[in-house]
């Protein structure tokens, strides 16, 4: 059975997350300080899984209301109207803005949802020892990293209407307490993801390498 190459920390080395620059730690240490940068060097982020389940269960919870509160009001001489995402995305859905009603479907709901449950995935597989997948796992993180910039699109699209429609006193829009909420969610989503440190991911693989070669043919 071929080998998985050594990696970084088992020749104790620590990359810079700031600068980038691939340093020798000190034996004996766990962390340190780039030379360069002066940026606090280390093998693992501290209290990594613990922190990034803390916000994953945190960005859940701001998920419900960001989902059953109403996201804009809209206030006119017949009365006030308040729509939730899913109502806005059911509004959307005709034969010239369907398109539009998807992407909002997509980035309000799906994403939000579908990240919370990667990194629980991640965290799961993690926690129990998994060295099945790895690549796969990784790609993963580095998917649900990438389309973190996008899941600001329901409030640009909210804070868009807002501004644009105020015709008072005729007809005007306000942000709903929900917009808050999705904000949260967002914000929350993001930390957590810079949270999860990746490398957990390929540690027990080499640690059941090491425990291969070590054993009698």
């Amino acid at each position: 059975m071929s080998a998985v190459p050594a990696s970084a920390r088992s020749l104790g080395l620590a990359g810079c997350e700031v600068c980038g620059l691939v340093s020798r730690l000190p034996p004996g240490k766990s962390a340190a300080h780039c030379p360069r940068c002066g940026e606090r060097l280390h093998f693992r982020r501290r209290a990594s899984v613990e922190s990034c389940w803390a916000l994953v269960i945190a960005a859940l919870i701001l998920y419900i209301p960001a989902n059953l509160l109403p996201v804009l009001t809209t206030y006119t001489p017949l009365g006030v109207e308040t729509d939730t995402i899913l109502q806005g995305v059911v509004e959307l859905w005709s034969p010239s803005s369907w398109p539009l009603a998807i992407i909002v479907f997509v980035a309000s709901i799906t994403i939000p949802l579908g990240k919370l449950i990667a990194l629980a995935y991640l965290l799961i597989t993690v926690q129990r020892g998994s060295i099945q997948s790895t690549v796969q796992r990784a790609r993963l993180y580095r998917m649900v990293k990438f389309i973190g910039r996008w899941s600001m699109l329901d409030v640009f699209v909210d804070t868009f209407v807002v501004a644009l429609v105020q015709l008072k006193p005729l007809m005007w829009v306000a942000a709903g307490p929900g917009v808050i909420f999705f904000a949260g969610v967002v914000v929350v989503t993001m930390i957590a993801v810079n949270c999860f440190d990746p490398r957990l991911i390929w540690d027990l693989p080499e640690k059941e390498n090491d425990v291969r070669q070590r054993s009698p043919a």
